[in-house]
């Protein structure tokens, strides 16, 4: 199941910031929430305690179930290279991450949501999944009649995508030009650590 819960309390705990405003609310308090986050003695973090909260940390970023990132970490494994690598490409190449990094929504969650709205076409088709694998130089766009609205127009005023993304402001619209490596994605984690994890 996708999270649904408070996401400012999420993001201090994990240290990474999943909307704009638990940015704003980090930036306040750069500590984890509870009654004892300020507290600069805490205990010791075991090994299996670090995996876990970097697999946490890749999993929340993408907005994904726990069964969703064991099967990409699965498929990632079957596959010939780095798993770690593969991993992250797996998950980069989901249309739900490619709308968020092409600057049309500000958070991955409300990319999942305009994708099962029905605002984004591929190639020029309506698709709602937002777990939609794309291939290098598929087109993603907005849909004419949703370009109107305020969120994609104050979206696409600052966006700066990736590299492996090219951006057509004019056209509402951004090709996915090729898989990215892994330090060209802009992810906060430890992705040996979630290997780690999913391999004991």
């Amino acid at each position: 199941m996708n999270y649904t819960g408070p996401k400012v309390k999420l993001s201090r705990k994990l240290g990474i910031e999943l909307t704009i405003k638990s940015s704003k609310y980090s930036a306040k308090k750069p500590y984890p929430p509870g009654q004892h986050g300020a507290s600069k003695r805490r205990a010791k973090q075991s090994d299996y305690g670090k995996q876990l909260l970097e697999k946490q940390r890749l999993r929340l970023q993408y907005n994904i179930s726990e069964k969703q990132m064991r099967n990409y970490y699965d498929k990632a494994t079957s596959l010939l290279g780095n798993t770690g690598e593969l991993l992250v490409q797996l998950l980069e190449s989901r249309l739900d991450a490619v709308l968020y990094r092409s600057g049309f929504t500000r958070s991955i969650y409300a990319a999942r949501q305009f994708i099962t709205h029905g605002h984004i076409l591929v190639d020029g088709k309506k698709v709602t999944i937002p777990s939609y694998s794309l291939k290098p130089n598929q087109t993603i766009s907005i849909k004419p009649k949703s370009r109107k609205l305020e969120c994609f127009q104050d979206a696409i005023r600052t966006a700066t995508p990736p590299p492996y993304i090219e951006l057509q402001k004019a056209e509402f619209a951004s090709i996915f030009r090729y898989v990215p490596p892994r330090e060209e994605a802009p992810v906060i984690c430890e992705v040996p650590l979630v290997v780690e994890f999913y391999s004991r």
